[in-house]
């Protein structure tokens, strides 16, 4: 992805909104056990959340819980105090990942204080499936969930990795 786009995700970030007519849709859609995994996540991620379930709605999409899931796929870049990666540190994670690959690597395997962020922003996946599975989500969205961001994503994961990359 290209640092201009990078950028404009940066600026749709800041200017998000969700408005209420799209809260009650969400809402609609998601179990009660599934909406909890949405409203924990700060803003601009539920904005994100709703542009991927568009995209796939847009696409065709009919798989249920596919289009559920992608209303929470992010959920796992809040911790469970409930502290979410801020903008910053989701910069910081895309400038060394793009310009310092090798650093943002080792960073990303330190969950140290320094660097917990980069940690959570590149371990989101399989963190938001452990948060999906306790909050008692199909083992069918656990595991697209755990691995849409794998090397080669596959059935329902490639697809949602497909949407997530274009937004």
């Amino acid at each position: 992805m290209s640092a201009l786009m990078r950028l404009g995700q940066l600026w749709a970030a800041l200017r998000a909104t969700v408005t209420p007519a799209e809260r009650a849709l969400v809402q609609q859609l998601l179990t009660s056990h599934e909406y909890p995994l949405f409203e924990r996540m700060p803003l601009y991620d539920q904005r994100h959340c709703l542009d991927v379930y568009a995209t796939l709605v847009a696409a065709g999409e009919q798989d249920s819980e596919l289009l559920r899931l992608a209303l929470y796929h992010d959920t796992g870049k809040v911790d469970r105090q409930g502290r979410p990666v801020s903008l910053i540190w989701y910069g910081i994670a895309v400038v060394w990942k793009q310009l310092a690959p090798r650093f943002y690597v080792w960073a990303a395997q330190q969950p140290r204080w320094w660097c917990r962020s980069i940690y959570r922003y590149a371990h989101h996946g399989p963190l938001g499936a452990d948060l999906a599975a306790e909050a008692g989500c199909s083992t069918t969205i656990v595991a697209t969930i755990r691995h849409y961001h794998d090397d080669a994503p596959t059935g329902l994961a490639a697809r949602l990795r497909w949407a997530d990359d274009q937004h």
